[in-house]
């Protein structure tokens, strides 16, 4: 009797006790979470996937961009005579600025052979009228218009980002600055409202304004216009930021020139002080610093101060400019 009732209650216990772990032990151990998650991940996986792929297919796309316009920035590193007549803003052929060129320093040239200068001076005239001047002329209109396209271009694209933020698509803002800005801003974007128009994707047409205008700034919106072109994106915002990038680099900009004022005064001051001590002692005593163009020593030694003279005025030339 007792061995019957003890095998009962045993039997009972294991029966009780193998409900028990069917039941309580998945949900004391976390097997039924864990199942749960790994079929929550299994579900969403999918789409995790599909999220990764369209953040990876975007980041390859910019990198793409931003490869092409690097490379098309090395193409361009020599920049043909035409293209710096068009960047200093002249509507001159190649042909007319070389005859012009031409022009000037067979004049240039003649004048001191009429003179009786000689034969050297009147070759070194020539080649600095016919080669030096016409492009250091190139490179002072150049800069001077492209002062003029960064102070305009933080309006431009404020007035841009208004337009889109209105409702206004990309192109008809662009149109917008091109009506209304001053110039050269005004006729840069004008050439790519037409290139667009001949069939040139809007983005690449953006981009070409750097070959136009070789600055950070017009690189700076070609690249932010052709990546929201090719990726998509809110543009408004992008602009917005490159706004407040150019703001912040032309305030960059004129604080360095600021800061560097008194160093460029006292180069000017000692670049020009030989020149000026020269020509006071020719004034006053001409035949005793006639010798330095007379004698042979004294040519010598003028065409080397000339020669240690050029090299410090490059040196401080250098030190006191800043490129950022």
């Amino acid at each position: 009797m007792n061995l019957q009732t003890l095998a009962l209650a045993f039997m009972a216990a294991t029966a009780v006790g193998g409900i028990a772990w069917v039941f309580l032990y998945p949900a004391l151990s976390g097997e039924a979470k864990a199942e749960k998650r790994l079929a929550a991940f299994a579900r969403t996986a999918p789409a995790a996937r599909q999220v990764d792929r369209a953040q990876r297919s975007r980041r390859e796309q910019i990198e793409g961009s931003l490869r092409e316009i690097e490379q098309r920035s090395k193409r361009n590193s020599k920049i043909a005579l035409s293209s710096r007549i068009a960047q200093a803003g002249l509507s001159w052929s190649k042909e007319k600025f070389l005859i012009v060129s031409g022009i000037l320093g067979v004049v240039c040239f003649a004048v001191p052979m009429v003179l009786g200068a000689g034969l050297l001076p009147a070759v070194g005239f020539a080649f600095a009228a016919g080669f030096g001047l016409p492009r250091w002329l190139l490179g002072f209109l150049k800069k001077r218009r492209e002062k003029a396209f960064l102070r305009a271009l933080p309006d431009a694209v404020d007035v841009i980002v208004r337009g889109i933020k209105a409702g206004l698509p990309l192109f008809e803002s662009l149109k917008v600055v091109a009506v209304d800005s001053p110039e050269p801003l005004k006729s840069e974007f004008a050439a790519i409202i037409e290139t667009q128009a001949i069939g040139m994707p809007l983005g690449d047409a953006c981009s070409r304004l750097y070959e136009r205008m070789p600055l950070p700034e017009a690189n700076f919106f070609g690249i932010v216009v052709a990546i929201q072109q090719k990726s998509g994106g809110n543009l408004s915002e992008a602009l917005g930021n490159l706004s407040k990038v150019l703001r912040d680099r032309k305030k960059m900009a004129e604080k360095i020139q600021a800061m560097s004022m008194e160093a460029k005064a006292s180069a000017a001051i000692i670049g020009a002080l030989p020149v000026v001590v020269m020509l006071l002692v020719y004034l006053t005593t001409p035949d005793y610093i006639a010798l330095l163009w007379t004698h042979p020593t004294g040519r010598l030694m003028l065409a080397a101060c000339m020669l240690w003279m050029s090299a410090g005025i490059f040196v401080m030339k250098k030190m006191i400019n800043f490129d950022f």
